[in-house]
């Protein structure tokens, strides 16, 4: 998941615009503190050992089958040059039980934020076991019960879910500042977690096993990278990589003044949710008509800019249609709707507010009368207490690992801290090119849902199509489904992200 300036406008707006959270609200999220020095030794962190790694035998029944597992919570260290310990990753792994198939791939699962620990691909996309969360109607309330899920991959790979530093109950071992350093940037992020997927394979002996990458919003910009960086920097060549929801470019999203990018990539998700409230079905030929005029009429108009009256009042006819907008607001704005506009304008007369992940998942607005948004996102005011109390059970009670500490399923700390202008720096889209170059068998998935406008499908639309022919064209793909980030949340997309999944891994 990653954190947007509307889904948190009540906590932090983080991504494309950043607001300030109360002093000290979230001082538990903060990387430990230095103890009094002892013995001189001025480093030295006083914290509680974790256990050591628990395991449970597991059962799921999925597509026909019944698969016994063994579920794993531990933990990894992260150590710096000089072999000192500066962090500890926890991670969460799903292993078939029955004599080893040297051919059976094991995925490794990164979610975003910055700042998400990996429970929401665990439990609401590919884990064994989901608790609902992410539509319409689900409530921060509603009883935390795991289920089997019917989109799981087990049945056709192992799953090791990986929480970074400050996320879940990973942690680190050094003093703020030095964390700021090395893990809340975004090169050091990439280079510690690589090394944590390589030291699992040692550590379990799977370095020969087929292996793929998986991430879901930031994640989705660390998956391509990672998958790059182990395969130049730590000799393991990935099978393929899986990015859900993925920002592949901050710079799309910037330089609205001139720029027409921001306005294009946004208006193919808004005509997308303005269709689904009318009911009409969405799909690539539904959408094919307000995608062609996004790339083409739209984005030469929006150049002409008020110079060309006649452009200006093009823009406004097309942009009011596609999008269900008042026509004199659209006039007003020069048909260039932000999203901010655009999920509060929706429902403003019914008192509602509309969530960026799914801008037809809405909820009540407390303010209804403010000219902006002062409440939170009601997709992300709704997830974090049932994943949160779902993930602490599991690890601790189901599992067994005895550990003290917080956990943080979204951490808004470690957004706060992460590197300045981190948003508009991120672009992993070349990683991705330059991996499917080097590796002339390595697959490639993208896939979105068409009503997400915190990372637009569009986007990626955009940058897979600029990229060159290199061999087979249907190792590198992308697919949209119905509903938006989360859209495994609504159970038909969530079956063919399934069945898309198991074309790229090659299982029956």
């Amino acid at each position: 998941m990653r954190m947007t300036m509307m889904a948190a406008a009540a906590v932090l707006a983080l991504s494309v615009g950043l607001s300030t959270a109360a002093p000290g609200a979230y001082a538990a999220d903060e990387p430990a503190k230095a103890a009094p020095p002892k013995d001189g030794d001025k480093d030295k962190i006083d914290l509680p050992a974790f256990p050591a790694d628990a395991h449970v035998k597991q059962v799921v029944h999925v597509a026909g089958k019944t698969l016994n597992y063994t579920a794993t919570v531990g933990s990894l260290p992260v150590r710096d040059d000089k072999g000192k310990k500066i962090a500890e990753v926890v991670f969460t792994a799903y292993v078939l039980d029955g004599p080893r198939d040297p051919n059976r791939p094991v995925t490794f699962a990164f979610n975003g934020g910055p700042g998400a620990a990996s429970v929401y691909l665990n439990m609401g996309a590919i884990g064994p076991k989901r608790i609902q969360f992410g539509a319409q109607g689900d409530s921060a309330s509603d009883p935390v019960r795991l289920v089997d899920n019917a989109g799981t991959w087990l049945d056709f790979t192992d799953l090791v879910f990986i929480d970074p530093v400050g996320t879940g109950f990973s942690r680190s071992l050094v003093d703020a500042d030095q964390t700021k350093k090395d893990f809340y940037s975004i090169k050091p992020d990439i280079a510690y977690l690589s090394r944590i997927v390589f030291d699992w394979l040692v550590k379990n002996g799977r370095a020969a096993s087929p292996k793929y990458v998986v991430g879901e919003s930031y994640g989705g910009f660390r998956a391509p990278a990672i998958a790059h960086y182990l395969q130049g920097q730590m000799g393991i060549g990935p099978n393929g990589v899986v990015m859900v929801s993925p920002c592949l470019d901050g710079h799309l999203s910037v330089g609205e003044d001139v720029s027409p990018m921001p306005w294009i990539v946004n208006l193919p998700p808004m005509a997308a949710a303005n269709m689904e409230r009318q009911g009409k079905p969405l799909s690539p030929q539904a959408m094919a008509e307000v995608e062609a005029y996004a790339r083409g009429e739209f984005a030469t108009d929006l150049m002409k800019g008020r110079a060309d009256p006649a452009a200006v009042a093009r823009i406004v006819d097309r942009v009011s249609r596609y999008t269900g907008l008042d026509p004199a607001l659209v006039r007003h704005m020069g048909g260039r709707i932000d999203t901010g506009t655009f999920l509060r304008e929706l429902y403003r007369e019914q008192g509602k507010l509309a969530s960026v992940y799914d801008s037809n998942v809405t909820t009540f607005d407390p303010y209804p009368w403010s000219q902006g948004q002062r409440a939170g996102d009601p997709i992300l005011d709704a997830i974090i207490a049932p994943t949160t109390s779902a993930m602490v059970d599991f690890a601790t009670n189901t599992v067994g690992w005895k550990v003290e500490g917080r956990y943080n399923a979204l951490s808004f700390a470690v957004n706060q801290a992460w590197e300045k202008d981190w948003f508009t720096n991120i672009e992993s889209a070349s990683d991705l090119r330059q991996s499917l170059a080097a590796d002339g068998k390595l697959k490639a998935l993208i896939v979105h849902g068409y009503d997400d406008l915190s990372c637009p499908y569009f986007a990626s639309r955009l940058l897979v199509d600029q990229m060159p022919p290199m061999g087979d064209p249907g190792r590198m793909r992308l697919a949209v489904y119905p509903g938006g980030h989360m859209f495994y949340s609504r159970p038909d997309s969530q079956a063919a992200f399934r069945h898309d999944v198991m074309a790229l891994y090659g299982a029956r």
